[in-house]
């Protein structure tokens, strides 16, 4: 079920440009969907051209957040979701993965692209027993956003926020720092923070990532794992701390474990 609240503006839907490269289509692209369109096409193929491992990464930050999530929802008993950043729809979204550990739990999407907001009803799909909604709002606003999240979540209540592979999006790392305290600060004690970025640990990354910015796209900022390490502070950091993102409590199945240039962590709030 959702609370009704989200159905999408016909008017942003007009606002896709496809004539300018998208991450969000580029990382959907990358992870075999169907969501975009040649110039993002032609733009992830280039990257993949200078830096052969994006994909690689694309696959295991998907895998990263199943296995948080399974964690964040199984070990850690959190029933409550806000996902900022949500990207296109592909396999076992946040929703998907929550729900299977604990169908009574409440998620909350948040982007503000139109494609994503295009395909919402796709992540407005929930168990009967727990809610989806999805807010269309920009993360430079989290007080706007906390706000439109309180309708559907409870914030005396834990709640784990993720913010995975978007931080790079925020041009100034002092922005980028403030935002993440003030989404932190509304959170109850006990909450938990969920993160990915990617780094600025290979060169051949980094001139992709160049590359890619210069086409006109909205650029993505590859930061050092200290610079990554800073949102975590004050926080309390689930072992095995912030690590290349393969290496973070991979499953049996999982032998594919060797590190790739995206690093993020589990961390709870005291």
């Amino acid at each position: 079920m959702t609370d009704g609240s989200s159905t999408p503006d016909p008017q942003a839907l007009t606002k896709i440009d496809t004539t300018v490269p998208h991450s969000a289509r580029i990382w959907n692209y990358w992870m075999g969907g169907k969501d975009n369109y040649e110039v993002d096409r032609l733009a992830g193929d280039q990257y993949v051209e200078v830096a052969p491992n994006i994909e690689t990464m694309a696959r295991a930050s998907r895998a990263y957040l199943i296995r948080t999530v399974t964690h964040v929802a199984g070990a850690c008993g959190i029933r409550q979701f806000l996902d900022i950043g949500t990207g296109l729809p592909t396999y076992d979204n946040t929703h998907q993965v929550a729900q299977r550990v604990a169908p009574e739990a409440r998620i909350v999407y948040v982007d503000n692209d139109p494609l994503v907001l295009r395909h919402a009803q796709a992540l407005l799909t929930s168990t009967p027993e727990g809610v989806t909604d999805y807010i269309d709002a920009d993360l430079h606003e989290p007080e706007r956003i906390v706000a439109a999240a309180a309708k559907t979540l409870d914030f005396d209540r834990p709640i784990a926020l993720m913010l995975m592979g978007i931080l790079g999006h925020i041009q100034s790392y002092d922005e980028a720092v403030s935002i993440v305290r003030r989404l932190q600060e509304a959170l109850p004690s006990g909450s938990y923070f969920v993160h990915y970025d990617s780094t600025d640990t290979d060169q051949a990354l980094k001139q992709a990532q160049q590359g890619y910015d210069d086409t006109g796209a909205v650029p993505y900022v590859l930061r050092s794992v200290e610079q990554i390490t800073r949102f975590y502070d004050g926080l309390e950091l689930i072992e095995p701390g912030i690590v290349s993102c393969p290496l973070w409590r991979p499953g049996p199945s999982e032998t594919d474990t060797e590190t790739t240039d995206v690093h993020g962590g589990v961390a709870r709030k005291p």
